[in-house]
């Protein structure tokens, strides 16, 4: 190393004694702007980074000093630059001195406390990206009402569930919105202007309903409330029941879809069609019963029963007997008079007339019980439903289990159609669910349908062949990284052998010019003659000595040093 370093200094000087002056000041002049430059980066990256407090510069004098009064009593250091802009020390001050600012209500007016989403960066997420959506969502929202005349402010709160695999476990979207109405405005007692702006709410956001919108004024009375005027507007009567008609109508489906994907998997099975008619007529229904009178109840402990009853007991009884015995009718003129008796009337002189009338009457009590009921708003007069059943489309395979191509290149499949037994079961399984009534008409009706799956089986014929592909590719490197170690190994194996071959040789030279050399100098000393060794003979000479001086004295660190050589190689 101090050979080299030697070496380097002296080509150094070499150069610089033939490099005339101009080249030398220039080379002066690179070594101080490169000394420079590397003192101005050092100083740069000491310097403390400053993290923005908020993304705008505060205008207002009055609100900046509050904010700096606290963010000292907080004990938060802070710099205020030029533009009216505060910073601190790292990001998570920033994040504290926000929550702080919140906290006190010290956020100025036009401060988004959404600005940590506003940062470009590689790391974004689909949280946040969802996050940015609802928030533009928002701000729409409350640019389009605040621009009403009627409406001084306006803030919506808008909550946007996550997907759910079924839709019966679906949350519905949620918007509540809080209004200020300007002095002299009617729109809290105005349900158009109220309804104009539940319509702008759910037109703006996907998959909201006007049922899942709650509009309050600045004192929390909800002003989107009509459940009081039905029998004043019939037309929002006739939503609400389409409402009710269509939610009835989805909870079949859910139930029906969900439970005929399970037998039949999702892609074989289809509602076509699926219509209640409901009857949404008000109707009360007056009952009055009659029952027996209970003598005696039933003794639950004992296995027999005691029970009496009776049918009914007597309240009031009138009994009416009339008697007549005498002669028949005799009309007869006054007193003094000659009788005046027709002939027909004469013959029945000499007869004795009887009448005789008997008649009762009894009144009974019985138990009775009278029973006001009011029906459900709505009853099903008819269901009607249709449904599609598809057959079952399977690969075919040969003896190796490897699948069949067709001729064009695409997987070999085979068409089951359903079966007979298979239909009537399904239709078995579909009255019940919907509660079939054949007296009001209902109509159930399951036929098999071909489903159309040209896509989904070009999506899995390209699939397949890129799978092959890929296992092709991915065995031909294989075979390839295989032969290259091979290859590798062989030429590490015949390099190994060779440079074992030639070191060796090596040592057999050096071991006959060593022995050359000792027998030479052998014959020299016992004939006298005095001869000079090399400096290269005399340190080699050295080194042997200090070699086996070392083996004598050391013998395990020089087996050790000897086990090393030989694993290295």
């Amino acid at each position: 190393m101090n050979e080299w370093i030697k070496k380097v200094l002296d080509q150094v000087k070499n150069l610089w004694s033939k490099w005339s002056l101009i080249q030398k000041l220039i080379l002066g002049a690179v070594i101080l702007v490169g000394f420079g430059a590397v003192l101005f980066l050092v100083r740069f990256n000491t310097t403390p980074s400053m993290t923005p407090l908020l993304g705008i510069p505060i205008t207002d004098q009055q609100k900046r000093d509050s904010i700096g009064i606290k963010l000292d009593e907080e004990g938060i250091p802070y710099t205020i630059t030029d533009d009216n802009r505060i910073f601190v020390e790292d990001p998570e001050s920033a994040r504290r001195a926000k929550s702080i600012l919140i906290r006190e209500d010290l956020m100025p007016d036009n401060v988004d406390p959404w600005d940590l989403f506003d940062q470009d960066r590689w790391t974004l997420t689909d949280f946040e990206r969802n996050v940015n959506l609802q928030r533009s969502i928002v701000k729409s929202l409350e640019q389009h009402i605040s621009a009403l005349d009627d409406i001084d402010s306006v803030n919506v709160n808008l909550v946007i569930p996550d997907d759910a695999l079924f839709a019966e476990d679906q949350n519905p979207v949620t918007a509540s919105v809080q209004i200020t109405p300007k002095p002299g405005s009617d729109i809290i007692t105005n349900r158009k202007k109220i309804e104009g702006i539940v319509k702008l709410i759910q037109f703006s956001v996907e998959g909201l309903n006007e049922d899942t919108i709650v509009i309050t004024d600045q004192r929390g009375v909800m002003l989107n409330d009509f459940t009081g005027m039905e029998d004043m507007d019939r037309i929002e009567q006739a939503k609400r029941e389409l409402l009710v008609k269509k939610d009835l109508e989805n909870r079949y489906k859910n139930t029906i879809l969900k439970a005929l994907q399970t037998i039949y998997t999702s892609d074989r099975v289809q509602i076509i069609n699926l219509d209640i008619d409901l009857d949404m007529g008000k109707k009360t229904e007056n009952t009055v019963e009659y029952f027996p009178i209970t003598m005696q109840p039933d003794d639950p402990s004992t296995p027999y029963s005691e029970l009496q009853v009776i049918e009914s007991t007597p309240l009031s009884e009138q009994k009416n007997v009339k008697e007549y015995e005498g002669t028949g009718f005799n009309p007869e003129g006054p007193s003094g008079q000659e009788s005046q008796t027709p002939p027909g009337y004469k013959d029945l002189e000499g007869l004795v007339g009887r009448y005789r009338d008997n008649s009762e009457m009894t009144n009974y009590a019985v138990n009775q019980k009278e029973s006001k009921e009011e029906k459900s708003p709505w009853t099903i007069k008819r269901v009607t439903i249709g449904v599609a059943l598809d057959g079952k489309w399977e690969r075919k395979y040969d003896d190796k289990g490897r699948p069949l191509l067709d001729s064009d290149g695409s997987l070999l499949r085979e068409y089951t159609p359903v079966s007979d037994n298979d239909l009537k079961a399904a239709r078995a399984l579909l009255e019940p669910a919907i509660g079939y009534n054949q007296d009001r008409g209902d109509l159930v009706s399951v036929q098999h349908i071909s489903f159309d799956h040209t896509s989904q089986f070009e999506k899995e014929d390209e699939a397949y062949r890129k799978r092959q592909q890929l296992q092709r590719t991915i065995i031909g490197a294989m075979i390839v990284i295989a032969i290259v170690l091979i290859a590798f190994i062989a030429f590490r194996l015949v390099s190994r052998e060779m440079e074992r071959r030639r070191r060796l040789r090596e040592e057999e030279l050096s071991r006959q010019h060593q022995a050359m050399r000792e027998a030479a100098l052998r014959s020299a000393e016992e004939e006298g003659v005095d001869v000079e060794m090399s400096v290269a003979e005399r340190a080699r000479l050295e080194m042997q000595e200090n070699a086996i001086n070392m083996a004598r004295e050391h013998p395990e660190d020089v087996a050790q040093l000897i086990r090393s050589w030989l694993a290295e190689e």
